[in-house]
């Protein structure tokens, strides 16, 4: 089985990987509260999803029969029994992420529950097609074998998180930029198909990151949000009515490509002035590996010389653009995050709410500015997720009006 999801588009070849193909509208209701909520009991379900009682019974007991949810502890302390929650069994389904990244791809076994059980990574010093779907076949392989037997049917497929017009991006010459250019004619799911039957689905990469931060991040606290993801170069995603919005060609949120204004008063956007690539030229500049910054666990400690004026420039240009974004919608919070140890996340969030006193913000509703909670994984997690929410959940504005 081979599909593609291509922003908001899905196209599917195949009978699907799991017990009984598609899951029904009121099947994905009920494990979307669940996915939101954790743990929730029947009358909770039917509370939530407007269900009648009798129905939300027949289909956790179907759900369970599928291995999908599972009773959770009991909960004691009120009169009569104990009352039993239900929860999504983590065992129920599977999913691998792919992040392709400026500097490194990171490959991840996700479970249902959202707990990333398995992940590899590489860097390299630009993503060529060959070398990131060797590493992709290879990783499978081991996230797959490590994997019992018994569980190898769960795993929902691939989801691949890519930046837009990934080939646009680099400084080669020669044979070299031919061979980085042919990404614009690479078809992923041909490509996956060459080694593996899972379903692919491709989705950009900062979308991916919100969807990681919206599912299993601080986005559950809020309804509407803008998502700012600061990696090698800085992107986004936006999230109205308890869902991602991915737009109608999957590029809705592209924060990176607002524009600002350079130090001589050129027109900029933000991916030139608020991205980790600026940072890794001040390392180069200084006669330091910039590979550092990517190395797993990340620890920027020692680089503080170089991170501290670069926090502050990348806030300052953050406070002025969450602004920018506000002035479309008025989103009820701003969540930053990016592939930086969580320090240096809390401290650049803190440096914006202090560069958000000074800016002018007349006719706007200051939002609340708040650290997502993923953090470096955001893009590979919220790729995992894909086939995952593609197949069990629940994706529109309205249907998840009562999660």
């Amino acid at each position: 089985m081979v599909g593609v999801m291509d922003g908001t588009n899905v196209r599917v070849r195949g009978a699907g990987v799991n017990q009984r193909g598609i899951r029904d509208h009121n099947e994905r209701l009920l494990l979307s509260l669940l996915q939101r909520h954790r743990a929730l009991s029947g009358a909770d379900l039917a509370r939530h999803s407007g269900l009648s009682r009798p129905t939300v019974s027949t289909i956790l007991r179907e759900l369970e029969e599928d291995g999908l949810v599972r009773k959770g502890d009991p909960i004691r302390g009120k009169v009569g029994k104990p009352s039993i929650p239900m929860e999504l069994d983590p065992d129920g389904a599977f999913s691998c992420g792919l992040k392709i990244g400026r500097r490194s791809a990171d490959l991840l076994l996700l479970d249902f529950g959202g707990r990333v059980r398995q992940q590899i990574y590489t860097t390299y010093d630009y993503p060529m097609p060959d070398a990131v779907f060797g590493f992709l076949r290879e990783g499978i392989k081991t996230l797959l074998g490590d994997l019992p037997p018994g569980l190898h049917d769960r795993v929902s497929g691939i989801g691949i998180g890519t930046p837009f017009e990934l080939w646009k991006w680099h400084d080669l010459v020669g044979v070299a930029a031919d061979r980085f250019r042919s990404w614009r004619d690479t078809d992923f799911a041909q490509e996956v198909a060459k080694f593996s039957d899972l379903p692919v689905f491709v989705v950009n990469d900062a979308t991916a990151a919100c969807h990681a931060e919206h599912l299993y991040g601080r986005g559950k606290e809020f309804r509407d949000f803008a998502y700012f993801y600061v990696g090698s170069f800085v992107g986004g995603g936006v999230a109205l009515n308890g869902t991602v919005f991915e737009g109608s060609q999957g590029n809705a949120g592209a924060l990176g490509s607002m524009r600002t204004t350079g130090p001589l008063g050129e027109s900029q956007q933000l991916i030139d002035t608020a991205s980790i690539h600026l940072l890794e030229a001040r390392l180069v500049e200084a006669g330091i590996d910039p590979q550092i910054l990517w190395k797993k666990p990340q620890d920027w400690s020692g680089l503080s010389r170089y991170v501290g004026p670069w926090i502050g420039t990348t806030a300052q240009e953050l406070a002025r653009a969450l602004l920018s974004v506000c002035s479309v919608i008025d989103f009820e919070a701003i969540l930053i995050d990016g592939a930086f140890p969580p320090d240096v996340r809390n401290e650049l969030v803190e440096r914006v709410r202090r560069y958000l006193i000074n800016q002018d913000t007349r006719g706007l509703i200051v939002p609340k500015v708040e650290a997502g909670r993923v953090g470096e994984n955001a893009r590979s997690i919220g790729a995992a997720s894909s086939p995952i929410f593609s197949q069990f959940l629940l994706n529109t504005n309205s249907g998840l009006s009562t999660l």
